[in-house]
């Protein structure tokens, strides 16, 4: 009779648990078992996993064999486990030393000729295992890099099963073949889960050689932006078709400051999970940038699929921007279905395969008609659809989801002045995105002592009681919530607004004038106030 065991890990949405594999060998009719809980790739681990300690030089056990993932209540799902499971099977059948085995994780999909392919999710799985106190892990060599930004953590890479063999056994380590220069390495399609949900279109890793200054015009939308973006607010930009709406969202990324470590290390596991890490960039470090189709169902917005549910666009734009072009064409459950992860900065999937939370802490832009021809009060439009059609087509966003938005800007068409360039031309993206750094460090000082870090994320109680505005500031948009312009929510939002342009003006707590500007921005009702911050104003 024969044991040993080792340790994998599983993982439910952007979280993991770390699993022990064991592995059991008693005399009598040969069989493999594999129980705890797998999933159909998971079961068919025992073919791969026989061929590849047989196609490495091993001799495979011809005994009963029983494999076992503990614990076995927790869902197991993927190609993950089967390094795992042929290193148990190996310490049982005594190949391999048993006390070696019992210390470390290991991650990683077997080929039938024992070369070690990656997986998706290392950095997620190896972060949990560095929660659970362990220190040693095993990874496909391709994926190591992702593996090693996880601190605390001996990280080894191997392209094979020969090779992970010989290391444990203290054995010479044999060379692997690499794939010839100039054909595609296959070892690589594991990185990638096309046909999952999650490969929604529209996603970059930063806005970066797309300037602010390519924008025509537009002052009041520009100044949108840069208060969405020192403040982590959402915006609604609504104007005619060709007036720049789109050109403006594409350019949000850049002006968003690098993500901390932190952050980076939260985007990276969420897009390692997805399957959508970029091929050779281990860490993301600059704010994503996600534009699905109008066309996106529920599920890839919000997240699911088949069994435990995988990152939506929401998940996939975290501590970056979710841009949803056309907004009025969206489905509008799913356009509602956005109403929790904007206002909990995460969304909760229950599954019958379990309950996943996903990090969805993101800032979303709308783009939309002001209705179906695009030229309702445009200058020198001529609009055809009758007001019951535009009414309608303006209702497809409901109140409770534009009253989470706390910047709404017309954007008007461009003249032929300010196209022929004869206006001012508007701010570099750099300078811009200097002052939304500098805001951001103003509001983070502030809120050092609090779990947040943007103006967007304070509860308006704690805005409310800790940090007063100037007095007779908020008259103004009181009186608007007398007369219903306002909800409750929405004043604690224009107060967030005001809050952010004062960080951006380098004043220390809102004025009149600020929160004057945050409500124009709101409202779109003009409140005498020049729609320009800073240096200026």
């Amino acid at each position: 009779m024969g044991f040993a065991r080792t340790c994998s890990v599983a993982l439910v949405g952007v979280e993991g648990v770390v699993v022990e594999v064991q592995a059991d060998l008693e005399p009598g009719v040969a069989a493999f078992t594999l129980v705890g809980l797998p999933d159909k790739s998971l079961v068919e681990s025992r073919d791969r996993v026989r061929a590849a300690v047989v196609n490495s030089g091993a001799d495979w056990p011809q005994k009963k064999l029983t494999v076992g993932l503990s614990p076995a209540s927790v869902p197991k799902a993927g190609s993950g486990f089967d390094l795992a499971v042929a290193c148990a099977v190996l310490g049982a059948a005594e190949r391999i030393d048993p006390r070696v085995l019992a210390d470390i994780v290991m991650i990683g999909e077997l080929g039938l000729d024992g070369r070690v392919r990656p997986v998706r999710g290392v950095l997620p799985a190896v972060l949990a295992a560095a929660d659970a106190g362990y220190e040693q892990v095993v990874v496909p060599e391709c994926t190591a890099g992702e593996a090693s930004l996880v601190p605390g953590i001996s990280v080894l890479g191997v392209r094979s099963l020969r090779q992970l063999i010989a290391v444990l056994t203290d054995e010479p380590v044999p060379e692997e073949e690499p794939e010839p220069s100039g054909r595609p390495d296959p070892m690589l399609a594991g990185l990638s889960m096309p046909g999952s949900g999650a490969d929604i279109g529209g996603l970059t890793l930063d806005g970066h050689g797309l300037d602010l200054a390519d924008v025509v015009g537009q002052l009041s939308a520009r100044t949108a932006m840069e208060v969405a973006a020192a403040g982590g607010h959402h915006v609604m930009l609504s104007g005619p078709p060709g007036a720049g709406k789109t050109m403006l969202a594409e350019r949000l990324p850049a002006l968003l400051p690098p993500l901390t470590r932190g952050e980076a290390l939260e985007v990276t596991a969420i897009h390692s999970v997805a399957g959508m890490l970029p091929p050779g960039k281990s860490m993301i470090d600059t704010a994503p940038y996600c534009a699905p189709h109008h066309s996106a169902t529920m599920q890839s917005l919000v997240g699911g699929g088949p069994g435990v549910a995988r990152p939506g666009a929401v998940s996939l734009s975290h501590r970056g921007v979710l841009f949803l072009d056309e907004a009025p064409e969206f489905s509008g459950k799913a356009l509602d279905a956005l109403r929790q992860p904007l206002e909990a900065g995460h969304v909760v999937i229950a599954r019958s395969a379990g309950v996943v939370r996903l990090p969805a802490r993101f800032l979303m832009a709308l783009a939309a008609n002001p209705c179906p021809c695009g030229q309702y009060r445009a200058l020198g439009g001529e609009c055809d659809c009758p007001p019951a059609t535009v009414r309608r087509y303006q209702a497809r966003l409901s109140g409770p989801l534009l009253d989470r938005v706390d910047l709404r800007v017309e954007v008007d068409a461009v003249t032929r002045n300010e196209l022929a360039g004869y206006g001012p031309r508007g701010e570099s993206t750099r300078t811009v995105a200097d002052r939304v750094r500098q805001a951001r460090e103003r509001a983070a000082a502030r809120l050092a002592e609090t779990p947040w870090r943007t103006n967007s994320e304070v509860p308006g109680h704690a805005l409310r009681t800790r940090w007063s505005a100037a007095p007779g500031a908020l008259d103004e948009a009181e009186l608007d919530l007398e007369r219903g312009f306002l909800t409750a929510r929405g004043l604690d939002r224009v107060l967030r607004v005001a809050w952010t342009v004062a960080d951006l003006a380098g004043r220390d707590r809102p004025f009149a004038e600020d929160v004057a500007l945050a409500l124009q921005l709101r409202t779109g009702i003009s409140r005498g106030v020049p729609m320009t911050i800073g240096a200026e104003r």
